[in-house]
């Protein structure tokens, strides 16, 4: 299981609070330093069956300054998977990767049904 995070997130902080409550081992992975490449997000897209603006983090300060809002509708599939995988801040986050589900975001009740069946 990889949890991706940005340690000065407080959402990130409640997820990997939650994980760690729940004894639910899990690679940290730090997704300012080490940025989901553009193969790994165009999986984890795949898999989670997401619409593909759900992996941007929509209320950053990158996100806006880009003015990706009005940019994102005319940018092709790949464009945006390149533009995810050139940083990390524009990933929405915490992301978890399990062998059965990708979550974006910490919604509890998702990663409840998703981990604790």
């Amino acid at each position: 299981m990889l949890f991706l995070q940005y340690p000065k997130c407080s959402t990130c902080q409640k997820a990997k609070k939650w994980l760690d409550d729940h004894a639910i081992t899990y690679t940290n992975r730090l997704i300012k330093e080490e940025n989901p490449t553009f193969e790994e997000l165009k999986a984890w897209h795949t898999q989670s069956g997401l619409p593909l603006k759900r992996f941007f983090n929509t209320s950053g300060l990158r996100y806006k300054e880009l003015q990706l809002k009005d940019q994102l509708p005319m940018m092709s599939e790949e464009e945006q998977l390149r533009l995810l995988a050139s940083d990390g801040m524009l990933v929405k986050r915490p992301l978890l990767i399990t062998e059965n589900a990708i979550l974006v975001g910490f919604r509890q009740p998702e990663w409840e049904e998703a981990l604790l069946k």
